[in-house]
């Protein structure tokens, strides 16, 4: 913290004593309505095959197939999944989103995942027998 935050007051016995602005971090989420749910398209996806990014440390490729279609989703998670540990894997990704181009590379969803604050991270598993496509309600 920088020393223009910090805020002087004068004590009891004519002293200056610097104190640091107090931070309060609420754990509370802001809600939404049903109708903001129901935009995000959620649908099980199996990863085909995962390819690392030249010149990324996070960034795979994955190519999904969704059932009707299949898409390319870049994802930062090289670092707590190898590429041959992700084939086959079936997991929920996020499909309504906007293209967007990570390092040159079209990205067409995004995975569903948990990282917590000790850097723990998963994918979240879906059943085998779960057909691709399937939208996550």
């Amino acid at each position: 913290m920088n020393d223009e935050n910090k805020k002087p007051e004068i004590t009891e016995e004519g002293g200056v004593e610097i104190k640091q602005p107090e931070i309060v971090i609420s754990l509370e989420s802001k809600t939404i309505t049903i109708d903001d749910l129901k935009k995000v398209e959620i649908r099980v996806g199996q990863i085909k095959s995962a390819i690392p990014v030249e010149g990324s440390e996070k960034l795979l490729i994955l190519k999904v197939d969704f059932g009707n279609e299949e898409r390319q989703i870049v994802s930062g998670i090289a670092k707590y999944y190898s590429p041959d540990n992700l084939i086959g894997k079936k997991v929920p990704f996020v499909t309504n989103l906007e293209p967007r181009k990570l390092m040159g590379h079209e990205s067409n969803g995004m995975i569903f995942a948990a990282k917590d604050s000790a850097d723990h991270f998963s994918l979240l598993d879906v059943a085998p027998e779960i057909e691709n496509g399937t939208h996550i309600s």
